[in-house]
């Protein structure tokens, strides 16, 4: 408990008392000191209150401060609710029937527990919000439902099976507004409907190849082209691919026929995500069992209906990076998580068909956004793994499981991890899918945008010179760039009026022209562009 700070109030000082602490990190810790401050560091705040302040040395004074002053934090609550049991909570609200945050924690005990309470006969007082929405993400206020029991209002955003938290810091909420339409509509502003449809095409297959290049398959040609057919065909269209059926068929489309898997849709077997290091496995995360899953995604399901209306970059982190801490099929899991970003998009109508957001992309060709990528995953994971690694063992024998995966990997520490895979904080995830999507809309797609309108005047300048077919053209651009400017003897046997005195300047002339329009955007472009003599290397 070296964590807590020194005189402790509300959620630390139940912490302390029953000696409990979540994986994932407090979003708001409390103690008593000479003054009232705050203090932030890394999104997560420390408040210091004087004596006044001080709650009654009994656990419901302190979950009320919780509840109250604090943002509650629903794995910490899963795990002291199982250490404590209800005593204590029924006791409370058995002396505060109309009391709204003995209300409050009855629900929150019954919801996470699964366990019942008895309620009071003089059970009254008007309906409250289960959480506060200034403080956390709830659910959309006509999603809202009243729970006569305890007379509560049901804001919670997902289900007790997965219930993603965004806690609303500064940082959050400015990720969270981010406006893709907006950032869209300046891209058609500068290029044009038509350039950018033209550009949809290339974008889609940029996804494809970079969301591989994440896994290290940049090579596989065939697997990138297949996948990127299913991201232009799948993003957006049928039933959210959340449910067995919908994930098993889109889980064929892109693994194909070729596969060990002897059966599509949900895993029958336990996975791990790790790598081998000299014949030695190393794990960096546990997914949840197999017997989880179903109610896990369903889970996911209901955030994404219940959150209806609020921000798709928001959804479309918690859809994806929910995915994939699941990770509910055998293999696959990977290109599912990035294409649920766009899906989710999609169906909130941010990005309109057929635009596919190279948000991949973006995090390949970047180095730091790798590392950033490697960092946010493990937000959740490294937490989880301090306390799985001491539950995970490789036996002699393997097993083969029902859906064709052979393994002799063991967990036997699921009790223990259940309330972090169940409560996750995906803040950080929302603000890192943000600045990817921001990055993507005004770098990525804004310089192809810019390269496909400087192709399109340098091929119509290139015929200005020598008549030819729009083909022709794409291949003498395509050779000009290959090979500095330099006119190749194939272009040269193929196209003898290339030989001709003066055309090849001609036409480098032209496309530099063409090109120093958008300069000093594609400047390096421009400087392989020069002037050489009639015939060079082969291409």
């Amino acid at each position: 408990m070296s964590d807590l700070p020194s005189d402790p109030i509300g959620a630390a000082w139940l912490a302390q008392a029953y000696q409990v602490l979540p994986n994932g990190r407090m979003p708001v810790q409390s103690r008593l000191g000479g003054r009232r401050a705050t203090q932030v560091s890394n999104g997560a705040r420390m408040e210091t209150y004087q004596e006044a302040m001080r709650p009654s040395a009994e656990p419901a004074a302190h979950l009320q401060f919780h509840l109250r002053h604090e943002v509650p934090q629903l794995e910490f609550l899963a795990r002291l609710f199982a250490k404590t049991g209800p005593a204590f909570v029924q006791a409370w609200v058995n002396a505060e029937p109309t009391g709204q945050y003995a209300r409050r924690a009855a629900f929150l005990y019954e919801w996470l527990t699964q366990d019942v309470l008895q309620v009071p006969e003089r059970i009254g007082g008007n309906y409250v919000d289960v959480i506060d929405n200034t403080k956390l993400v709830a659910a959309s206020a006509d999603r809202v439902v009243k729970e006569p029991r305890w007379r509560i209002n049901d804001n919670l955003p997902g289900t007790p099976y997965f219930c993603p938290t965004i806690v609303k810091t500064d940082a959050t909420i400015q990720a969270i507004a981010l406006d893709v339409p907006q950032l869209l509509q300046n891209l058609t502003d500068e290029f044009g409907d038509d350039l950018l449809q033209r550009a949809a095409v290339w974008m889609t297959l940029r996804e494809s190849k970079a969301s591989f290049a994440i896994e290290g398959e940049a090579d596989r040609v065939s697997r990138i082209e297949r996948f990127a057919q299913v991201m232009a065909r799948r993003v957006g269209q049928g039933d959210t691919p959340l449910s067995e059926s919908a994930l098993a068929e889109l889980q064929g489309e892109i693994l194909g026929k070729r596969t060990t898997l002897t059966h599509f849709g949900l895993r029958q077997s336990p996975v791990f995500v790790g790598e081998t290091v000299r014949y030695q496995d190393v794990v960096h995360y546990v997914a949840p069992p197999a017997d989880d899953i179903a109610t896990m995604l369903e889970g996911l399901r209901v955030f994404l209906d219940r959150t209806q209306g609020q921000s798709p970059v928001m959804r479309s982190a918690v859809a994806a990076f929910g995915f994939v801490y699941i990770h509910p099929l055998a293999d696959g899991n990977g290109r599912i998580h990035r294409f649920l970003i766009n899906d989710t998009l999609r169906r909130d109508g941010a990005v309109p068909e057929p635009l596919i957001l190279p948000v991949s992309s973006v995090i390949t060709d970047d180095s730091g956004e790798r590392r950033n990528y490697a960092r946010v995953l493990n937000e959740v994971s490294k937490p989880l793994m301090q306390e799985a690694r001491g539950h995970i063992r490789f036996t002699p024998r393997h097993t083969t499981y029902p859906d064709g995966v052979v393994s002799n990997f063991e967990f036997n520490g699921n009790e223990q991890a259940q309330p972090a895979w169940r409560y996750p904080d995906l803040g950080p995830h929302v603000i890192y899918l943000s600045n990817i999507i921001g990055r993507t809309l005004t770098e990525q797609m804004r310089e192809q945008s810019r390269y496909l309108r400087n192709h399109g005047r340098a091929r119509q300048a290139l015929k200005e010179v020598v008549e030819m077919p729009d083909h022709q053209a794409d291949r003498i651009l395509r050779s000009i760039e290959q090979n500095n400017g330099e006119l190749s003897n194939a272009l040269a046997k193929q196209m003898p009026i290339l030989n001709e005195p003066r055309v090849w300047t001609e036409i480098i002339e032209a496309v530099s022209r063409a090109f120093q329009e958008d300069a000093p955007a594609d400047s390096h472009i421009l400087d392989r562009y020069h002037p050489s003599r009639p015939a060079g290397r082969e291409s």
